[in-house]
């Protein structure tokens, strides 16, 4: 035992001094060695076709009404539910909807509807979305995929597979400025194989935040990793091989193993990846560190890096358009970076001209049970722990 706590407090210590460092100041001296080209800027239609839209969920988040479904010129919201009377009336409010069901069971029933969003609890997603795609409909969710249940993540992966219906996880990160440019440079070539990345998400929970039945209490960090993993296999398409994590345990009351529900002791994780392209990623969740509300990825490839917006010391001479998609007329950006109305503009435009959204479900699950995955190597001190592959089909 006193063994395996020296091996901690070094993990713990050399992510102080290099990683975590490499966040606050980036690589010292390196600047940007390329101009980038004018951003195409307009956003251009596909369809005049308006796409009848069900909306489940209006919690503490409200992200019901977060993503701007009804603001999009090819959206008719046809209805809305949530369990809780008074958030349900609320909710056809903000949507600008009159029509409501008292449970997702009973919109899924209603044949008008052609795809649902679902923001509802993180225990329920993989259940809901399989319930939605049974019945025939598109389904979106809010994050993650999968809470802490492999069992869960594959059964969703084989109802899609077996539906063939659009499946799209919102996961904010992908369409953040900094993420979008890191794609744009990694597809062009600007990175080569990517040697190391990082992904963080941030936010301190002196308390709890409202939830129904209580389920962000105590939560394991990394089963809500997809805040940091997009950061990998959002900018590459790549995937996890190998997790190995260290948790840190927490102090605060919710933290404490009998005082919730999942018997997690916590409030912070911090897991070191492998990957496809044979390189490794650290990815952490920080529930107890007082910080403000952060997500934020930095890549490190064998032709150029990039922290924030800056490509760095980089072969590639000319980069590409590194801006985030142009949103619909009406459409507001929303919240985490600007991202809310583009994940709902790609979901919209994916169902109408018959592509995968940008978060299909093999994204979302590369990005999901990685998390379980290294939730567990904590709980046995950092044990390797071989990931599950979820590559999509050619």
């Amino acid at each position: 035992m006193a063994d395996s706590k020296i091996v901690r407090r070094k993990f713990f210590g050399k992510l102080g001094a290099g990683a975590l460092g490499a966040a606050a100041v980036g690589l010292a001296g390196a600047g940007c060695s390329a101009e980038p080209e004018a951003a195409s800027g307009k956003w251009e239609p596909v369809s005049d076709r308006k796409l009848r839209v069900g909306i489940v969920g209006y919690g503490s988040c409200q992200f019901g009404a977060a993503f701007g479904f009804q603001d999009h010129p090819n959206v008719q919201i046809v209805a809305v539910s949530d369990l809780i009377a008074e958030r349900r009336r609320g909710l056809m409010k903000a949507c600008r909807c009159e029509k409501s069901y008292e449970s997702l069971e009973e919109m899924v029933k209603d044949d008008s509807i052609e795809a649902i969003f679902t923001a509802t609890d993180a225990p329920n997603h993989a259940k809901h979305s399989i319930e939605i795609l049974k019945h025939g409909k598109h389904s979106a969710t809010a994050v993650p995929a999968a809470f802490g249940s492999i069992e869960d993540a594959e059964k969703l992966l084989e109802t899609v597979r077996q539906t063939g219906l659009k499946y799209a996880m919102f996961e904010t990160s992908y369409f953040r400025p900094d993420c979008c440019a890191m794609r744009a440079v990694y597809e062009a070539g600007g990175f080569g194989k990517l040697v190391y990345s990082e992904g963080e998400y941030y936010h301190h929970c002196a308390r709890p935040r409202e939830s129904y039945k209580g389920w962000r209490v105590g939560m394991p960090p990394l089963w809500y990793a997809t805040h940091s993993t997009a950061y990998y296999v959002g900018v590459s398409g790549g995937q996890f091989t190998m997790a190995s994590c260290f948790g840190r345990r927490g102090t605060l009351p919710h933290f404490l193993p009998e005082n919730n529900p999942y018997q997690n002791p916590f409030d912070s994780e911090i897991a070191l990846f492998d990957t496809t392209e044979g390189g490794v990623s650290r990815m952490a969740v920080c529930w107890g560190a007082r910080i403000q509300a952060v997500e934020q990825g930095r890549v490190f490839g064998e032709r150029g890096s990039m922290s924030g917006m800056d490509y760095q010391a980089g072969l590639l001479k000319k980069l590409p358009d590194l801006s985030q998609p142009p949103l619909p007329p009406g459409v507001p950006a929303g919240g985490h970076g600007g991202s809310h109305g583009r994940l709902t503009d790609d979901f919209v435009t994916a169902i109408l001209t018959n592509r995968r959204p940008a978060v299909d479900v093999y994204a979302a699950l590369a990005m999901t049970v990685p998390g379980i995955i290294a939730h567990r190597s904590a709980q046995k001190d950092g044990l390797r722990i071989p990931v599950p592959q979820y590559p999509r089909p050619a």
